[in-house]
């Protein structure tokens, strides 16, 4: 690897944000999801939670490539659900809190009013109908983003981009893009391991991990899945006589 390429990832890393996320319910529109990824490696978000629950939506959709999603779907963990709460059951375990996008209302605070700083999952509905009732339940607080305009509301990526780049405002005053990283230095050195082995794997990384209710625990960003192993690092044992 060039050292210019070996800086570009490690100064990434440094940057990621592991207690941030996204979490997106039933988005139709598979622009909108890589809108949505590029907003997040943007700021340093490594993993998002997609929910699919509308039967007419097809997860299909995720197969996003280079061109689409800027390359960034490689970089960053998408987690694909069919059950509404098995996916909230997991982003709040692993997130403490989720906060829903709601259009504006008397009684919905600001989103400039919430501590983004603090680990967050940013729910956001879908193009037509918003956060449903269902997922809204499992919110622990909401938002609205003002406007001062006639439109009503923000184009889903748009919104998403907005809520996000308010949360790097808030990270960044706490340094924690530069002398208070979130990661510690031995996870990104297995962050960095991790990405470096998926670079040279087939897979590459290019579609959703798909989690049921029966799923294993979700694996921290930072670990290294056995998919992402190279060939050439798959070593076979030889057969002792205790295997004959």
């Amino acid at each position: 690897m060039q050292p210019s390429r070996e800086q570009k990832l490690r100064s990434v890393i440094r940057q990621s944000q592991p207690d941030l996320t996204v979490v997106l319910e039933n988005i139709f529109d598979p622009l909108n999801i890589s809108a949505v990824l590029r907003s997040c490696d943007a700021v340093g978000v490594r993993e998002i939670f997609v929910i699919y629950t509308k039967k007419y939506l097809d997860k299909r959709g995720l197969v996003l490539g280079k061109r689409t999603s800027g390359g960034t779907f490689k970089w960053i963990d998408v987690y694909f659900f069919e059950d509404l709460e098995a996916c909230f059951v997991r982003v709040k375990e692993r997130y403490g809190r989720i906060l829903a996008t709601l259009p504006p209302g008397k009684e919905v605070p600001s989103l400039y009013a919430h501590d983004l700083s603090q680990p967050t999952a940013l729910l956001f509905g879908n193009e037509d109908e918003g956060v449903s009732a269902e997922a809204l339940a499992f919110a622990d607080g909401s938002f609205t983003i003002p406007q001062s305009g006639f439109a009503e509301s923000l184009n889903i990526s748009v919104a998403c981009a907005v809520t996000l780049f308010e949360a790097k405002r808030q990270r960044a005053e706490k340094g924690f893009y530069d002398e208070n990283p979130r990661l510690t230095p031995q996870q990104q050195d297995q962050l960095f391991e991790r990405w470096t082995s998926m670079l040279k794997s087939d897979k590459n990384h290019q579609q959703p991990i798909v989690i049921s209710k029966d799923s294993e625990p979700l694996l921290p960003v930072y670990i290294r899945r056995k998919d992402e192993v190279p060939k050439s690092e798959i070593r076979v044992l030889p057969l002792t006589k205790f295997d004959l």
